[in-house]
């Protein structure tokens, strides 16, 4: 049976490896919103080699495997961000600053009224 260009078999290793690959990117874009003290410079450095090495492979493969190019593509922006995060924090803000924390709404208690 084919799906197109592909066959089924072609079909779900292009199709299904790279939906599963989506929780890489989709877990760095929701740590963009926590505290960079966090982030792990190593790891961000690795995943950003790895999303390149991948970005390459999904173009070289035959047929082009698209799904899996923008899933790295994607994954490499986020761990770009990351790491300027994980710089701006580490070595040119530094973590002394208060910038990233949390503001918390503060409360009235009713000596305050």
């Amino acid at each position: 049976m084919t799906f197109g260009a592909l066959n089924m078999a072609d079909f779900r290793t292009h199709f299904w490896g790279p939906v599963a690959n989506w929780g890489i990117p989709l877990a760095a874009i929701a740590d963009t919103r926590k505290d960079p003290s966090f982030i792990s410079g190593k790891m961000t450095l690795t995943l950003s080699l790895y999303s390149l090495m991948f970005m390459r492979f999904a173009w070289k493969v035959q047929p082009r495997n698209m799904l899996l190019f923008a899933c790295h593509f994607t994954n490499e922006c986020a761990q770009l961000a990351q790491g300027a995060r994980f710089i701006n924090y580490h070595y040119i803000q530094g973590p002394d600053t208060k910038v990233y924390e949390a503001k918390e709404p503060e409360l009235k208690t009713e000596a305050q009224s």
